[in-house]
C-alpha cells in the first residue's frame, strides 16, 4: 500500500500556470522607496511621522499578487533606515479584547504585536514604545500593558479622542491631543506601525504632530502604504486584489477626486482615504496654523512599488488567481460563522468585474476528481471523502484523498515530495510501526473517534523515520520546495492540517464544507 494516492494530472486546456515567473523588482523598489521617504523627511526640518500601513513583516499577500515581491522587503528598508528611525507601535485595545486574529498566521493582534518586537530585534531594530489606542481600562488590554512593561517595553495608553471626526477644534485641543501622552523620539523619521486596520496609527500620528508644534517643532506626516498601487489603472487586477483582501471591511477603490481636482491627474486610492481626507486636511491646518500640507490623499503616500513592476503580465495573472483565493477564503469563513453574507456578495462581484472563475484556479479542478475517484472506489462506504491536489513550481499537479491512515493534506504532502525526489510510490516513506503506534495513542489514550493522522502528526513521523530511512530523509528535505506551490481541498482543513500546510508555505484555498458531521468536529 503506498504512503497516499498519487496522480499527476492533465485538464484539458487548462490555465497557464505561473510557476517561479518574477514581475516585481526588490532592488528598484528599495532604492526608490528609501530615497521618497528620505526626501519626504528633508520637506519637514528632518521630523517625519511616516504611518506604515500593511503588513511590516511576512507581507505574503504583496508578494502573492507581485510575484518577486520579498515579504520583508518593508524590513529590509527598515534596516536601511535604521540610524534615522525610530518605531512605534500601535495596538488597539478593543482588538486585544476581542482577541481578533490575523487570518495569515492564525494569532491573535496582542500576540502578533509581541512577534514584531522580538522579530524586530532580530533585524537588530528596537522599538521606541507600543501605544494602546482608544484605551479604556480593558481587562485583556491591562494585562497586556502590564506584560510588555515586564518585559522592559515603554507602554502608552492613548484614551479615544472626544469629537473625532467631525469636531476639529475639540481634537486640536488640550482635551483633545493635547490629552496623550507625548512619546519622545530622537531619530528624524519615526515609523508608526501596527497590526491590522483601525489600529491607530494615524491618530498617533497627528497627536504628536500636535506636540511638535506646540514645542516649536514643525514636523509632518507622511503615509506609506502598498496598496491600492496608486499609478495603476483602477481596475488592474493588483488593485482589485487588495479590494478582495479587504472586502471584510468593504474597502473600495476609487480614483482621487481630490488629486484630480488639483492635478488634473489620475491616481487611485481607497474609500477610507478619500473619504476622512478633509477631515485629515483641516486637522493639519489647524496644527500648523493654517499651512496646507497636502492637496489630496495621494500626496500624502510615499508609495514607489508601481515603479517596480518588471513583468504587467505576470502580476496580472497572479493578482487574479489572489481574488480567486480571497473568494474561496470568504465562503469558508462565511460557513465558520466569521464572514457574513456582505463580504462573500463583495467577493463574487468582484470575480465578475475580471471575468474570473473558481475553476481557473488549476487545483480546484484535480482535488474534486480526487475526491470523487475515491468515492467511487469505496461504493458503499458512507464516510466523507476528501479530495486534495498541489501544483509545483513546474505546473505539474499532484492529487490525493484521505484515507483511515491519513487525512488528505498527509496523503498529498508526502505524495508531492515523493514525486520532487523521484520516488516511486510503492516505497513507504513512514514506518507502519510508527503509524501503527500513533494511531494506537489516539483511539486508546486520546479516545479519539478517528484514528487518521493529520498532516503535523504526519510530518513528526517523517522526522521520526527519517532517522533510520535514508529515502524518507531524502523525501523530508523535499518539503523546503512545497513553499509558494498551491494547493486545495475539498472540505475545510481540521487545525493540524491548516497550520502543517501554513508552515510549509503552500497558498491553501478549500471548498465550504466539513469534513465531519460532528458539530463539535467541525
Amino acid at each position: 500500500m503506498s504512503d497516499g494516492q498519487k496522480m499527476i494530472s492533465a485538464h484539458t486546456e487548462p490555465p497557464k500556470a505561473i510557476g517561479r515567473a518574477v514581475g516585481f523588482d526588490n532592488a528598484t523598489y528599495l532604492r526608490e522607496q528609501t530615497a521618497a521617504i528620505i526626501e519626504r523627511v528633508g520637506r519637514f526640518e528632518n521630523k517625519l511621522y511616516l504611518e506604515f500601513g500593511g503588513k511590516l513583516l511576512f507581507d505574503y499577500h504583496a508578494s502573492r499578487v507581485l510575484p518577486g515581491f520579498d515579504p520583508n522587503v518593508k524590513m529590509r528598508l527598515l534596516r536601511e533606515l535604521k540610524d534615522k528611525a525610530d518605531i512605534i507601535l500601535c495596538i488597539y485595545a478593543g482588538d486585544i479584547e476581542r482577541k481578533k486574529l490575523r487570518a495569515d498566521f492564525g494569532i491573535t493582534y496582542d500576540v502578533d504585536a509581541m512577534k514584531l518586537i522580538d522579530d524586530l530585534r532580530d533585524w537588530g531594530i528596537e522599538i521606541r514604545a507600543v501605544v494602546i489606542t482608544r484605551f479604556d481600562n480593558q481587562p485583556a488590554a491591562s494585562i497586556f500593558k502590564k506584560k510588555l512593561e515586564n518585559c522592559g517595553v515603554r507602554v502608552y495608553t492613548h484614551r479615544a479622542t472626544p469629537g473625532y471626526p467631525t469636531n476639529v477644534d475639540r481634537i486640536v485641543s488640550d482635551e483633545g491631543y493635547g490629552a496623550n501622552a507625548y512619546i519622545e523620539t530622537a531619530n528624524p523619521l519615526v515609523v508608526v506601525t501596527g497590526p491590522g486596520p483601525g489600529s491607530g496609527k494615524l491618530a498617533t500620528c497627528l497627536s504628536q504632530l500636535y506636540h511638535d508644534h506646540r514645542r516649536g517643532v514643525h514636523s509632518g506626516y507622511a503615509k506609506f502604504e502598498t496598496f491600492p498601487i496608486w499609478n495603476l489603472p483602477l481596475k488592474h487586477p493588483v488593485n482589485v486584489a487588495y479590494e478582495a483582501a479587504t472586502a471584510d471591511i468593504l474597502d473600495y477603490n476609487q480614483i482621487d477626486p481630490w488629486h484630480l481636482e488639483a492635478y488634473g491627474k489620475t491616481a487611485v486610492n481607497y474609500n477610507r482615504d478619500v473619504e476622512i481626507f478633509p477631515v485629515i486636511r483641516r486637522i493639519l491646518e489647524r496644527i500648523t496654523g493654517g499651512k496646507a500640507m497636502y492637496q489630496s490623499p495621494t500626496d500624502m503616500g510615499v508609495n514607489r512599488a508601481g515603479f517596480a513592476i518588471a513583468d504587467d503580465a505576470v502580476c496580472v495573472e497572479a493578482a487574479r488567481q489572489e481574488v480567486i483565493r480571497r473568494y474561496f477564503r470568504s465562503l469558508c469563513e462565511q460557513a465558520m460563522g466569521f464572514a457574513s453574507p456582505e463580504t462573500v456578495e463583495r467577493s463574487e462581484l468582484l470575480m465578475e468585474e475580471l471575468g474570473l472563475d473558481p475553476l481557473q484556479r488549476r487545483v480546484v479542478g484535480p482535488a474534486r476528481q480526487a475526491g470523487d475517484l475515491a468515492r467511487e472506489r469505496k461504493k458503499g462506504n458512507r464516510g466523507i471523502f476528501c479530495g486534495a491536489a498541489a501544483e509545483m513550481h513546474d505546473g505539474s499537479i499532484v492529487t490525493a484523498s484521505n484515507s483511515p491512515l491519513m487525512h488528505a493534506s498527509s496523503s498529498l504532502v508526502l505524495n508531492a515530495i515523493k514525486v520532487l525526489a523521484e520516488i516511486p510510490d510503492r516505497i513507504h516513506l513512514l514506518s507502519p510501526n510508527v503509524i501503527e503506534s500513533i494511531a494506537r495513542m489516539k483511539r486508546d489514550l486520546f479516545n479519539s473517534k478517528t484514528a487518521s493522522m493529520d498532516l503535523e502528526e504526519t510530518l513528526i513521523a517523517l522526522s521520526i523515520s527519517a532517522a533510520t530511512n535514508p529515502t524518507a530523509q531524502l523525501a523530508m528535505e523535499k518539503l523546503k520546495e512545497l513553499r509558494g506551490c498551491e494547493a486545495h481541498l475539498t472540505h475545510i482543513p481540521r487545525p493540524g492540517d491548516e497550520q502543517g500546510l501554513r508552515r510549509l508555505g503552500v497558498n491553501l484555498t478549500t471548498d465550504a464544507s466539513f469534513f465531519m458531521r460532528d458539530l463539535c468536529q467541525a
